[in-house]
């Protein structure tokens, strides 16, 4: 029995050591890191921190309880220094202090008493005197402080509500329906791309009695699965027509979700198809009479018989095409196709994807158009050959490293134009050797005739563009109500910097005012040019985010915040666009956005946008070309096996580059939520109807599993759809979620749980046989989010009952 208590005692008595000795390690950590932090310019806080759990730590050694109190005055002056940094924002006090809470929770227990101080009568006087009541004295009053410092800092609100967020949501009649409209004919349901589904079965009032209907796999091998899922199918009929991400083709039954074929095997490996196109050849009722349009990871366009999935033998040679027709010699993948194609006048226009960053000399961003019967070139748009139409002569291909278009397309019939999203010139963080076409198109929105390829106008967002500012989102067209009853012709254009442009879609001048406003010029590599200025769309919301502050680093505890706000010091930064350098900088928004491809909706009834986006800052620097060399940074023999995030050759250049997210230890983003928002803008006035964060932090941010499931607002892939019954579905979050909001006032009344990450904009339409509206949203996850691993289509409807007791939207 004595044994016994003598080895409780040693037990006591190790414990008592250890504890002191782990704040002692955790102090010492602080006064390093808080040093170089000073030493930086950097927040004294951390390195008084540290000394003062020293402190502390050394009088539990002691067995002092005096160590209790110094430990309280840390809590204490952390919660206001929290305060004073961000306000009584709890993204920052929240994390901040639970560290400090959790790893004083054993100081208040009885075992604490027992193993780490000494009998109360022993204490010093300072115990007595101290109380709660003494501690509470000192919360109220570090509270107080904090938020008065804070008070008399400048504010630094989020860019997005310098447009005004008074607006409320429109009121206009709803238009008529016809029966195509229970369909979904293109990629954004319309040639303009608005998303929009003039469906009204789904309401607010009974949107919660959503169910699931079926689920679709579209599978076919391990490879499929293994390459996320962003398509958006289209409905025909009474079929939906869908890929997955090495470019299979399938068509499925819109009602049962039953397959009723798929193409074979993709011929070689893909990456992303974002969807499919339709035509139907006049007056031909035969095959192919309906054709589906398609593109393969093997840079083929493809024409399949909509009824038997074969392929139609008069398009092209036996139903493809080669598109590496004229194209610059290249390892395999470095161009391919991965958003639908449109399907404007006969024709078939596509641009392509050409792999970011590898080397001066990547294939051409050419424009191409097709046509839709017999497969055969219509017309080139090459932006080094503009006056040439056909391909280019014997011997010669078309001119490589222009800008491409890779994200989706739109078109207007009536005015015979057909719009591209333009991305920026290889390699994406040298400009060096760019030649005057490539400043002249890159990062731009076009508009060419439909008929002829030749260029009607061009709007360049971003001058130069240093950044890997792509113009990804599908450029959206919309008729803009003006007053005496007329309507502009608009066309908006959504971007990775956060910016939303709106122009006239007949002639490309800006329909909301843009300013060109200085932009940073300090810290360029001496081969670079840079522009001076920069054009921002000051009469829209922007959604690119704060401009950043020490203040804002963020992390879950005072280490990694401390590790943030050093990377942060150490890093270049000077507002957005920040150019590149030896020397490592940050970009924010990101390579990612603002907004992605994902783009955006219009409720056109009311004409108002709706818009996800992301707000995540990437950390980047050049390396010289020796030490690229030494360290065998070399361009990617198969782009198929690329990553998006990491060193970019730029062979041919002086500079290789580097690129990451800009994160902590833990794997999370360094500055402060959200990194999601959706929003809603009134298109007539500019202003800012409503905005809330997208996405959950129960699963995870970038691969940490964060436990508590609180909305903080996570990156986002993919868009939205709205419909005329007053809704707004997105998934496009990490969580795997598809939520319903009312578009009206953002409120969320409906959300499932996918098997899988919804990196894909939802579609709707109304089955022939049941009369029933159903939801429809892509689950496979995202090659670039690492979320794959499967590749569904997951529909809803309300019940049977339900959907009787409402009138048939669409005539049959």
């Amino acid at each position: 029995m004595g044994r016994l208590k003598h080895e409780r005692i040693r037990s006591r008595g190790l414990i008592g050591r250890l504890y002191p000795l782990l704040l002692i390690l955790l102090g010492i950590i602080l006064i390093v890191g808080g040093l170089w932090l000073a030493v930086l310019g950097g927040s004294l806080y951390y390195l008084l921190a540290g000394a003062a759990l020293v402190w502390s730590a050394g009088l539990f050694w002691r067995r002092r309880r005096e160590g209790r109190w110094v430990y309280a005055g840390i809590v204490a002056i952390s919660l206001g220094w929290a305060i004073s940094q961000s306000g009584f924002s709890g993204w920052q006090i929240v994390p901040q202090m639970l560290a400090w809470l959790v790893l004083g929770t054993w100081m208040a227990t009885s075992s604490f008493e027992r193993t780490q101080l000494l009998p109360a009568e022993t204490s010093s006087r300072l115990a007595s005197v101290m109380g709660w009541r003494g501690f509470g004295a000192a919360i109220a009053l570090a509270i107080l402080l904090g938020a008065g410092l804070h008070a008399l800092d400048p504010d630094n609100p989020d860019p997005i509500y310098q447009a005004g967020q008074e607006a409320r949501y429109p009121a206009r009649s709803a238009g008529k329906l016809r029966p195509a409209d229970g369909e979904w004919r293109a990629y954004g349901n319309d040639e303009g791309g608005t998303r929009f589904s003039p469906l009204d079965q789904i309401t607010p009032a009974n949107v919660s009695n959503l169910k699931l209907a079926w689920k679709a796999s579209l599978a076919t091998s391990e490879l499929s699965l293994d390459q996320g899922l962003e398509t958006t199918p289209i409905m025909i009929g009474d079929t939906l027509y869908a890929c997955n991400g090495v470019n299979d083709v399938f068509a499925i039954d819109a009602e049962t979700g039953k397959e009723r074929w798929r193409t074979p095997a993709a011929r070689s490996q893909g990456r992303t198809c974002r969807g499919v196109a339709y035509y139907r050849v006049s007056r031909d009722r035969g095959l192919c009479a309906e054709r589906i349009i398609t593109t393969t990871g093997d840079a083929a366009l493809v024409a399949l018989d909509a009824k038997s999935g074969a392929l139609c033998p008069h398009f092209g040679e036996g139903g493809r095409v080669n598109l590496l027709d004229g194209m610059s010699a290249a390892p395999r993948h470095y161009y391919y196709v991965t958003s639908a194609p449109a399907v404007v006048r006969g024709k078939i226009v596509l641009g392509g994807m050409v792999l970011d960053g590898q080397y001066w000399g990547e294939p051409s961003g050419v424009i191409r158009a097709f046509d839709a019967v017999t497969g055969k070139l219509a017309w080139a748009w090459d932006m080094g050959a503009p006056d040439r139409r056909g391909p280019p002569p014997a011997g010669q291909t078309y001119t490589h490293s222009t800008p491409n278009s890779w994200g989706p397309i739109s078109a207007d019939e009536q005015l015979g134009l057909v719009y591209l999203p333009i991305g920026n010139a290889t390699p994406d963080f040298f400009g060096g050797r760019r030649r005057p076409i490539d400043d002249k198109y890159s990062s731009s929105v076009i508009a060419l005739d439909a008929s002829t390829g030749r260029l009607r106008w061009s709007y360049q967002t971003v001058r130069h563009d240093l950044w890997d500012y792509d113009v990804a989102a599908q450029p959206t067209l919309v008729d803009i109500p003006l007053p005496g009853g007329k309507a502009a012709r608009a066309l908006v254009q959504a971007t990775k910097t956060g910016d939303v442009f709106v122009l006239d879609r007949a002639t490309g001048q800006p329909l909301r005012n843009v300013i060109d406003m200085p932009v940073p010029q300090e810290g360029s590599v001496p081969q670079e040019r840079l522009s001076p200025t920069q054009p921002f769309s000051v009469a829209m919301p922007s959604f690119r985010g704060p401009v950043l502050r020490e203040r804002d680093m963020w992390g879950i505890t005072p280490l990694d915040s401390l590790f943030c706000r050093i990377k942060f010091k150490r890093a270049r930064y000077q507002g957005i666009m920040t150019p590149p350098g030896i020397t490592p900088w940050i970009s924010l928004p990101g390579f990612v956005g603002g907004m992605d491809w994902g783009g955006v909706s219009i409720d056109v009834d009311h004409n108002v946008m709706i818009v996800n986006s992301s707000v995540i800052a990437n950390i980047s620097w050049l390396y010289t070309r020796a030490r690229a060399d030494a360290a065998n940074i070399r361009p990617a023999n198969d782009a198929a096996n690329g990553d998006l995030w990491g060193p970019a050759a730029q062979v041919g250049t002086p500079y290789a580059a580097y690129t990451e997210t800009f994160k902590s230890p833990l794997g999370l983003p360094c500055h402060e939520p959200p990194f999601g928002r959706i929003s809603a803008v009134d298109l007539t006035t500019g202003k800012l109807i409503w905005s809330r964060e997208l996405g959950m932090a129960g699963k995870s941010v970038l691969g940490l599993p964060v436990l508590v499931p609180v909305t903080m607002g996570t990156p986002t892939t993919g868009g939205s759809m709205t419909t005329r019954g007053g809704l707004t579905f997105i998934a496009a979050t990490q969580d795997r979620i598809l939520r319903a909001f009312e578009a009206r006032t953002g409120a969320l009344l409906w959300s499932a749980r996918l098997p899988r990450g919804g990196f894909a904009t939802p579609m709707s339409y109304i089955s022939r046989r049941s009369g029933r509206q159903f939801l429809l949203v892509a689950a496979g996850g995202s090659h670039g989010l690492g979320e794959t691993g499967g590749a569904e289509l997951v529909a809803y409807a309300l019940p049977a009952k339900s959907s009787a007791d409402n009138k048939p939207s669409v005539a049959e």
